[in-house]
């Protein structure tokens, strides 16, 4: 096959008539002469750089027709435009009169440097027809190149070198249905059961616990969710309503007895040095809380308690239940309402104590319409708070279970509208405060309860009030319970926020926040005194013996100083123990959050 460069013919027959039949046995490029000058070599290296060793694949110089025998692999295989490349540069650049020994032997060098990637056949065919034109002379040099390349491609073989040849080999086709048996659940569909009635009994037997198809196993935090709702939560909740009740008998205690103190030390200063001073506020607000106090007092004892009582007790259980929460809901709304108006009849109070003289008369004008609408607010608010009492009297009384009706139905709508709602801590802060005034209503309540069973009552019925009583304050502790128990689970509460309330409600008994009043316990004792001012005035009537006007007097007098010294000292008591356990609780958290710390 012939090569072409260019369009020219290449011949070897130049190179043919110099070389000699000594210079054909030698093959070795170093046995040759270095006949070539510095300035050949230098063009030599141009042309090389420009055209280069690169040409087109094997495949494009083989002639069509002419069979390939094996793979011929692109990326090694030799290239006999390479070895033309070389051939066409030498040839080029010598002389006319250059021996032909050169360019076979610059030929053989060529295919000892090249790797060889190709049939050894086609190697050698390249290389016999690239030296054909050199003349018969050189056919033992081409005869030699072919030799070379056939070495080099024995040598490439992986057969020479040890290795094994890699055959790819058939697959067997897939049986589909031999699969699908195999694997019958690889389309998500279940599994062919078994529909014998024993084995299905057998394996609901044996296969592990009888509700782990509808419940999975729990874990610590569940332990934990458990063990709250049942004895952490109502423990710490039921310690703290306790607590807020005794801060609310306190506060009901100094407004019978540390305020009428008050007002007796003002009055017997002023009568002492028979000159009249401007008050202070803390004076002019026991003034004010003074006269709310005795104007409702005196409103509610206007009121006739057994016409209220016959009405309501005429009413069915089911409408007990319906005014019963009506006035629960007028009581709430009266609490928010008198907070408002206390805190505004204070702060005008402190007012007119501050004032100068060119607005003492603007101020006092505003002091007397704040002391109207607290007169009227309170009096209010006493009167549904006596409402509800006359109803819980009625209810207790009553013998057709209507005390049991009405706890149930009340407490749990209680538990409906405050369980299922989503509650932060800071609602449920308020929450618990409202619970704790409720607690103490209760038990203004049941003494009015107990008060009319002392002036109607025929037979033994201090068993049955006990009873009765025991009963409320146990549903009422229930309820509490199971309503803070669950709206802490449901909230994700943890029970120490119940810590942290208790912890600011002994800061409150302390006095150790005066600038954050944000989050105290806010009760106001003048609607529940006068209730109870109101209950017990007739039972001490009946104590009362039969006599002169002074006489009854007399005994008057007697009977208000022993209950004031009584509830005096249980006054003394009550603030002294809770200031001793705020004191030691406070501490005690204070020492916890060190330790943690």
């Amino acid at each position: 096959m012939s090569l072409r460069s260019g369009g020219r013919q290449l011949s070897f027959g130049l190179l043919a008539g110099d070389l000699s039949a000594d210079d054909a046995d030698d093959l070795s490029p170093r046995s040759l002469p270095d006949t070539t000058t510095d300035g050949q070599r230098r063009r030599r290296r141009r042309s090389k750089l420009k055209r280069g060793f690169r040409g087109p694949p094997i495949e494009e110089v083989a002639a069509e027709g002419e069979p390939r025998e094996g793979g011929v692999d692109a990326d090694a295989a030799f290239r006999v435009t390479d070895l033309r490349s070389a051939v066409e540069t030498v040839c080029e650049s010598s002389d006319a009169d250059r021996s032909a020994a050169s360019c076979v032997t610059y030929v053989g060098l060529e295919l000892r440097q090249r790797s060889v990637s190709g049939s050894g056949r086609l190697l050698a065919a390249s290389a016999e027809d690239g030296t054909s034109s050199c003349g018969s002379s050189t056919r033992e040099t081409a005869a030699a190149a072919a030799a070379v390349a056939d070495a080099a491609a024995a040598a490439w073989r992986p057969e020479a070198n040890g290795g094994v040849k890699k055959k790819l080999e058939k697959e067997e086709s897939l049986d589909w249905e031999k699969f699908m048996k195999d694997n019958s659940n690889i389309l998500g569909e279940v599994e062919h059961l078994d529909n014998s009635p024993f084995r299905y009994f057998l394996g609901e037997l044996y296969g592990g616990n009888s509700l782990r198809s509808t419940i999975a196993v729990g874990n610590e935090k569940k332990r934990q969710r458990v063990y709250n709702t049942m004895f952490h939560v109502p423990w710490r909740c039921e310690r703290l309503i306790l607590t807020g009740f005794f801060v609310c008998l306190d506060s009901f205690l100094s407004l019978l007895t540390i305020m009428p103190a008050r007002i007796v030390i003002t009055v017997w200063r002023v009568l002492k040095m028979r000159q009249f001073l401007r008050p202070n506020a803390a004076d002019l607000s026991d003034y004010g809380c003074f006269v709310v106090l005795a104007l409702g007092v005196a409103s509610l004892q206007m009121i006739d308690i057994s016409l209220i009582y016959h009405v309501i007790r005429g009413q069915g259980t089911i409408k007990l239940y319906v005014v019963y929460n009506v006035l629960e809901i007028f009581d709430k709304l009266c609490q928010s309402f008198g907070e408002d108006v206390l805190q505004v009849l204070f702060n005008s109070a402190e007012g007119l104590s501050t004032c100068s003289t060119d607005n003492v008369t603007f101020e006092l004008m505003r002091f007397l319409l704040d002391e109207v609408i607290a007169v009227v607010a309170f009096v209010v608010h006493s009167f549904v708070l006596l409402a509800q009492a006359i109803t819980l009297s009625t209810c207790i009384i009553a013998h057709n279970n209507a005390l049991f009706a009405l706890l149930v139905s009340n407490n749990f709508a209680e538990i409906k509208s405050n369980v299922f709602k989503r509650v932060s801590k800071e609602n449920l802060h308020n929450l618990v405060y409202y619970d704790i005034i409720e607690r103490f209503h209760i038990t203004a309540f049941l003494l009015f309860v107990l008060a009319q069973n002392i002036l109607e009552a025929e037979g033994p019925w201090f068993d049955s009030f006990l009873i009765n009583a025991s009963l409320v304050f146990f549903c009422e502790v229930l309820i509490d319970a199971i309503k803070h128990s669950f709206l802490a689970k449901f909230n994700e509460i943890k029970p120490v926020a119940y810590s942290e309330f208790l912890e600011d409600l002994c800061k409150q008994i302390l006095n150790d926040k005066p600038d954050d009043r944000e989050k105290d316990l806010t009760f106001i004792p003048l609607a529940p005194a006068c209730v109870v001012i109101r209950v017990l005035t007739p039972v001490y009537a009946t104590l009362l013996p039969a006599g002169p006007f002074i006489w009854r007097i007399f005994w008057i007098l007697l009977w208000s100083v022993l209950t004031y010294f009584m509830l005096a000292v249980f006054k003394i008591l009550v603030g002294l123990i809770l200031r001793c356990l705020a004191n030691w609780y406070v501490n005690l958290r204070l020492k916890r959050k060190q330790h943690v710390d």
